[in-house]
């Protein structure tokens, strides 16, 4: 949708009801990695500030967090169309050429999500074949891949989701109104 306010609606149908609730629980949890990553390079840094002892692998750690926000974010934002939407060179053209471009640009991310799954697939694989680790706590680099995975194939199905939307509003914008005769 185009014409996007600073709230959103909630999806009425029962599959948009379902992904908002699943994107927005996990939307939560991301904000809850935030917190507690924010919470732990505060420490961090004053630990190192004032005794000079910071907590070990603390860049790992937020390297790791980071990521898992930014996963859980993804699939909501999507959702709700809050991604970046460049609706200021758009401000002249009509509603019918809005909704086109609000559908290419959902089928152009699309494109590229399916293309990320497809490597964080197979760079799963691969770190797990390697067994790369952190650094400083060994952790399994492949570790995270599983739950990136997840979020991407959600992200994936609220594309399709949102695209069927797109198309939906294009055709309602082309089909004329219905006179109907009392």
């Amino acid at each position: 949708m185009s014409e996007q306010t600073d709230t959103f609606i909630r999806p009425t149908d029962r599959v948009g009801r379902i992904l908002f609730n699943l994107t927005a629980g996990l939307a939560i949890f991301g904000g809850i990695v935030v917190g507690l990553v924010a919470a732990m390079t505060t420490v961090s840094i004053t630990g190192r500030a004032i005794i000079s002892f910071p907590i070990p692998g603390d860049i790992e750690l937020v390297e790791i967090g980071t990521s898992t926000a930014v996963f859980a974010f993804l699939p909501f934002c999507q959702l709700v169309r809050g991604n970046v939407i460049v609706d200021f060179f758009m401000t002249w053209a009509p509603q019918r050429a809005k909704s086109c471009c609000d559908a290419l640009g959902t089928l152009l991310y699309l494109v590229v999500g399916g293309i990320l799954t497809w490597r964080l697939y197979h760079g799963a694989f691969d770190m797990y074949g390697f067994a790369e680790t952190t650094g400083v706590l060994a952790i399994p680099r492949w570790y995270s891949f599983p739950y990136a995975l997840l979020c991407m194939a959600l992200l994936l199905v609220v594309i399709l989701y949102t695209l069927k939307q797109n198309i939906n509003e294009i055709k309602e914008i082309r089909s004329p109104p219905k006179n109907t005769v009392d």
